[in-house]
């Protein structure tokens, strides 16, 4: 009755129009046109059935149309430029509270007065670094200004420790996939050790939020760019799909990216428009796969890159010191008239010669990259190219070149010796063999499609067998795991294929090839040193041997026939630099120069990147695609019910100033083919702030931190800014931060001290009867709301005041609950999360978070009464202590756990909990130690130890 796909031809419509029997309604008069237009309208919308889906704003068109009405929404709107309100108050110390204390005062009530300096210097340690202080920066912080001690807080690299995992929460990160079987994730680590560098090294905000999205296209060889990336690819995906559920899988993926960055970044439901318009928010369901489309080809990978470690960094300045000055003395000698004298001497000595015969040319290549940064692959002046730096364990290698008109019936490949490789090669694994998994020829002629060249049958001089790792076996069915390789007889020899066109090609002046070597089936199994050359003939011979070359030849014939060029004076000067003895010296200085470089140490690591080999799971086997060429607009978000390609575009709520998407959009370079540039067009419009979503950017980001600082956001909803949010209880003092933000160059750092530094933040918590009944929850700031620590600070509080913390940095995580590295080490795995994180509500990491719940449940008294792991916490930490002086003891106990002396009371009451439990401890040799501890556990179990005072 109802055609999806075409709703003109329903059979509904036809009866309706009383085309068909039976008529509808029954015996009665058929209905109006303008009714039967709706029928036909709710059918193309997908038949909804509630009513919502009919009620479209303004008209009953099929699309939400974003009106200026939306647009004056307080998010959405651009930033105000508030000025801090006059008011009178001996508090204030910064403009923040000046916003905060005229809203006290319009709402009649007073600031707390400032909190004790023990609660100032505890606050500010668990607030910025999530650790306690110890007595001795406690007593260091009771002699500086509070300015000073805030900028060492915010100096110390535990401050990127602390504040990371916060990000985290948003990022819903985790290390495994999720789902029944949720397989790690091993190389996912390097994103959390990203986020708490970038946090450290005080990273501008927009370029924080710019790498995230693009850093693989914005600085691809910068490592923590490369690993900021993981934010997109940090969401569950299940391994185990049929083929069923191949694409409904990919879109689920797809979604997950744009929502989380909707939510982490914006502040936006994005995720809600996959179905159907947004209910509640301007976001019509055209925008949301627009959205979608820009992560099209985005997909997981693991990939080498180098760590650039301070180490290397310095021994790689020495040897471009002493390289730099072989390269100079090569250069001068080359521009000396001695030896441009030389060259032309031996230019007249060349005309009397005949050219050389071979039946191959060796091809000169005008590019040669690696698809592994740590790569580099140089021309040689026998035509060979020569591949340095450490070896990764899987690349592939694109080579271009322009041959000029010819006719090419076969192509050869020789693998070459070199003393750079073990066993002098030719391939660069630790045996010094190598495998050409697969290998592809591509044919560009201006004006034609880019045609790839079939190649039939191959040849070569050695080879492992003749199956799966025969010459032949480089370019049949299987791109992964079979391929040219030798064996033990071949290794350290020159070896060479000979592969055979399907159909001679013949090309013209402007056609270029590009070849495509990739070498996947076994680790670092890569070619080293090697040359491609082509040939015209029928049956070429297939055997090593330099060929000749296509350019010097050609500029041979030009001195022969007395119309040389420049062009061909340089095609001709490394022929005359082989019978060169002084040249030759200095260049081998130079290539051997090239062997010595350092090398930084590599890392495999989990990007989200495109164009690289996607990260193996299991529905490989089953020919997963993991992504598809086109994003497609979807009815009701199912995947069978596709309505067109989706482009690449924006939330038309977001673009201001009659802008539109190709406003932000940009082109890769001529020469960058791996990505499509989406992503980076992309950053550039979240970070707008005149003319995308940068206000909204700026917006959320301060508010999270206003979240963590206070408890609770000037916007109580940091993760929905939309109609269905939260409003701000100071909206112009968002405002005001957020332009702090933009106009500080996204400085985080200074806006955490603005926070640190103001007399709203130092503020007492003490409760107030009187003013309570005014403002219950605290909305408008009369006093510091306490609240008790996360998970995390709580643990790590644990372990800094027993003195038993390991401050490790960075690295692999670590599923032992014992480990005493600060638990933001600990491994993230979806399916087998740590029990005494949980219990203190640390979330799961399947959505975005933008702020954790806080229970209380008997689970966390009982753990600090019997875990055997607090058990030996408290033992740890009565070992820094001296039980032969129990009252010393006590203070030093207070000091480390709680931040401030005991009172003559709590004095009187430990001394007698540890002269009872010494006496019940009698008869064991260290019964006073034992007591201690057991005065350490409740000392580690009190409220005041786990809240933020």
């Amino acid at each position: 009755a109802i055609n999806l796909e075409k709703p003109e031809k329903s059979y509904l419509l036809s009866l309706i129009r009383h085309e068909e029997e039976p008529e509808m309604p029954p015996k009665k008069a058929k209905l109006s046109e303008s009714l039967v237009s709706d029928f036909q309208k709710w059918i193309a919308l997908g038949a909804p059935y509630d009513k919502p889906l009919l009620e479209k704003k303004g008209d009953q068109s099929t699309a939400m149309q974003v009106t200026p009405s939306d647009r004056e929404f307080w998010s959405f709107k651009s930033l105000a430029d508030p000025k801090p309100p006059v008011i009178s108050h001996s508090q204030i110390k910064n403009d923040l509270d000046h916003f905060t204390f005229a809203k006290l005062a319009e709402k009649n009530l007073t600031p707390n007065p400032q909190a004790s300096d023990s609660v100032r210097i505890r606050r500010a340690y668990l607030s910025v670094i999530g650790l306690p202080p110890s007595p001795q920066q406690l007593k260091d912080a009771l002699s500086k200004p509070h300015t000073e001690l805030i900028d060492e807080l915010l100096a110390s690299p535990h401050y990127g420790e602390r504040w990371a995992r916060h990000w985290l929460d948003a990022a819903r990160f985790a290390e495994s996939h999720g789902f029944e079987q949720d397989y790690d994730r091993k190389f996912a680590y390097h994103y959390r050790d990203f986020v708490i560098k970038a946090l450290n090294s005080n990273m501008p905000w927009d370029q924080f939020i710019r790498w995230q999205l693009a850093g693989d296209e914005i600085a691809p060889s910068n490592p923590l760019a490369m690993m900021a990336t993981g934010f997109m690819g940090a969401g569950v995906f299940p391994t185990q799909l049929t083929e069923k559920e191949f694409e409904s899988a990919r879109y689920d993926e797809l979604d997950d990216m744009a929502a989380t960055t909707g939510t982490a970044m914006l502040g936006l439901t994005i995720g809600c428009a996959r179905c159907h318009d947004h209910k509640f928010d301007p976001i019509p369901v055209k925008d949301y796969y627009q959205f979608v489309s820009v992560f099209t080809s985005t997909i997981r990978s693991e990939v080498d890159i180098p760590l650039n470690s301070d180490t290397y960094i310095a021994s790689l300045k020495k040897w471009q010191s002493s390289h730099q000055a072989l390269q100079e003395a090569l250069t001068t000698y080359e521009n000396l008239p001695d030896t441009t004298k030389a060259f032309h001497h031996w230019l007249k000595s060349k005309t009397s010669e005949k050219l050389a015969t071979s039946d191959w040319n060796t091809l000169n290549f005008v590019k040669t990259t690696s698809d592994q940064a740590v790569t580099t692959l140089t021309p040689q002046n026998d035509g060979a190219i020569l591949a340095s730096g450490k070896a990764p364990a899987k690349e592939t290698y694109t080579l271009t070149t322009n041959p000029g008109a010819q006719t090419i019936r076969f192509l050869r490949i020789e693998a070459l010796t070199h003393t750079s490789m073990k066993g002098k090669g030719p391939g660069r694994a630790s045996n010094g063999n190598f495998s050409l998994t697969d290998l592809k020829i591509f044919a560009n002629s201006p004006g034609k499609e880019k045609q790839l060249l079939k190649l039939t049958s191959a040849q070569a001089t050695h080879e492992q067998n003749k199956t799966n790792l025969s010459a032949v076996s480089s370019f049949d069915s299987d791109p992964n795991s079979t391929g040219w390789a030798v064996d033990l007889g071949g290794i350290g020899k020159d070896q060479a294929a000979v592969f055979k066109l399907s159909d001679p090609l013949t090309i013209g002046e402007n056609t270029t090839l590009e070849f495509q070597l990739r070498f996947h089936t076994n680790t670092q199994h890569s070619l080293g040193r090697f040359r491609i050359s082509i040939s015209d003939k029928i049956s070429p011979p297939v055997k090593v041997g330099e060929g000749k070359n296509f350019q010097i030849e050609k500029a041979l014939k030009g001195l022969l026939t007395g119309r040389l060029t420049e062009e061909h004076r340089k095609s001709l000067l490394p022929l005359f630099r082989q019978s060169d003895h002084r040249w030759n010296q200095l260049n081998d200085a130079v290539s051997e120069s090239l062997t010595s470089k350092p090398q930084s140490l590599n890392a495999k690591v989990q990007v989200t990147s495109e164009g690289f080999s996607p990260t193996k799971h299991h529905a490989d086997g089953r020919g997963f695609p993991h992504f598809y060429p086109q994003t497609h607009f979807l009815s009701r978000g199912d995947p069978k019910q596709k309505k067109g390609i989706a482009n690449p575009n924006y939330l038309q709520i977001l673009m201001r100033n009659g802008k539109s998407g190709n406003h932000w959009k940009e082109e890769p370079p001529v020469d960058w083919t791996r990505t499509s540039y989406r992503r980076r067009s992309l950053a550039n419009w979240i970070t707008d702030s005149e003319n995308g979503a940068g206000h909204l950017l700026a917006r959320v980001a301060v508010n999270r931190l206003w979240h963590h600082h206070f408890g609770k956001g000037i916007v109580a909803t940091p993760n929905d800014f939309g109609l269905q949010g939260a409003l701000p209880t100071h909206p112009k003092l968002l405002d005001f931060l957020a332009q702090k933000l933009i106009s500080s160059g996204w400085n985080i750092k200074a806006l955490h001290r603005e926070i640190l530094l103001s007399a709203t933040w130092l503020q007492s918590s003490e409760p107030s009867k009187e003013k309570a009944a005014i403002d219950p929850t605290n909305k408008f700031l009369w006093r510091f709301t306490p609240r008790r620590l996360e998970a995390e600070v709580i643990r790590d509080s644990i372990l800094a005041a027993s003195g038993q913390l390991d401050t490790t940095m960075f690295g692999p995580g670590t599923l032992d609950e014992s480990h005493r590295r600060r638990s933001i080490y600990f491994m993230i795995k979806r399916s087998r999360l740590i029990p005494i994180m949980q219990v203190f509500d640390q979330p799961e990491p399947l959505v975005s978070q933008g702020s954790r719940p806080s229970t209380t449940i008997a689970p966390q008294a009982l753990l600090f009464m019997n875990n055997p792991q607090v058990v030996k916490w408290a033992h740890g930490l009565a070992q820094n202590l001296d039980a032969s002086q129990p009252d010393e003891a006590i203070r030093q106990l207070y000091l480390r756990t709680l931040t401030r002396e005991p009172t003559l009371a709590e004095l009187t009451n430990s001394r007698t909990f540890f002269d009872s439990q010494s006496s019940s401890y009698s008869k064991e040799k260290n019964a006073a130690q034992l007591a201690l501890a057991d005065l350490c556990q409740v000392m580690l179990s009190l409220n005041e130890f786990i809240y933020l005072p």
